[in-house]
């Protein structure tokens, strides 16, 4: 039977790739950062999960707003990435679990959840910003993706609780998985920022902070918030959040903080957390 083994959020920060890409995990701006996401990947290393299943968002690369899905599941057996339009990141594709990803798609829809499903979109910054500095990938990526969009672009959005249940409805979905698995499943975006109109700029260290708090002892209070509150206390784009709280429904109702790196060096504030279940320790 496949299990969860943990949970991972992170932020998605498009400087964050282009950081790594041009080799500056030492300069004294980003050295905070990259340091944050060691203990994570070493974690990855010492765990050796062989599945991914990541919540995150593309940003008009592979879905546009014609038609833009409100959960949409990758099934493909190989992933690529996006050229955003300052040519291809210097990542290789890395491969799909199209048997675990069909039987989650399966199961989520008897669970009335109702997926799109996609093949050979390529995954944008939401996926790959976070992802390289988790993952060693000279060669090759250690471990299978299956990757799951969020809309939390264009209004209306699923709402918070929505997304909390979707992640409850996908550990039933991997538990229910007959071959023996190891899965992390990862929560991306945010934390607070906004990027346009007269709050451009904005952050809310205070409340990124309690978010933190609160998505580890009471995850039920901040499914249960608008997104207006969201947007209030972290700027319009902080309501990428709500995908985090998709990996904490998958996770159980206790768990554990094992990591937290919180980083606020430009106009969106940064965090990467590692989970795992009270129970399993």
């Amino acid at each position: 039977m496949a299990r969860i083994i943990g949970g991972i959020g992170t932020s998605h920060v498009p400087t964050i790739g282009a950081a790594y890409d041009n080799r500056r995990q030492n300069d004294p701006a980003w050295a905070p950062l990259f340091k944050g996401y060691e203990p994570v990947a070493q974690w990855l290393a010492e765990t050796q999960p062989d599945v991914m299943v990541m919540f995150y968002n593309d940003h008009a690369n592979s879905f546009f707003f014609d038609c833009y899905p409100t959960f949409a599941l990758g099934v493909s057996p190989n992933h690529a990435f996006a050229d955003e339009g300052a040519g291809k990141r210097p990542l290789p594709d890395i491969a799909g679990h199209p048997d675990l990803a069909i039987h989650i798609a399966e199961h989520m829809i008897d669970d009335e959840f109702d997926l799109a499903i996609f093949q050979e979109r390529p995954l944008d910054h939401g996926c790959n910003s976070p992802l390289s500095l988790m993952l060693p990938h000279e060669g090759g990526w250690p471990m299978a993706l299956v990757p799951m969009e969020v809309n939390v672009l264009q209004y209306p959005l699923p709402t918070a609780m929505r997304c909390y249940r979707l992640g409850q409805s996908l550990r039933r979905a991997i538990e229910s998985f007959p071959q023996d698995l190891k899965v992390v499943v990862v929560g991306t975006g945010g934390l607070s920022h906004q990027v346009h109109g007269e709050r451009s700029g904005f952050n809310n260290t205070d409340w990124d902070l309690e978010f933190l708090d609160l998505i580890v002892h009471d995850p039920q209070r901040l499914a249960q918030m608008k997104h207006v509150d969201y947007v209030r206390l972290g700027g319009a784009e902080s309501v990428e959040t709500i995908m985090w709280l998709a990996m904490r429904g998958a996770l159980g109702d206790k768990v554990r903080e094992v990591h937290r790196n919180y980083y606020l060096a430009t106009s969106t504030a940064m965090a990467v957390t590692l989970y795992e279940d009270e129970v399993t320790q």
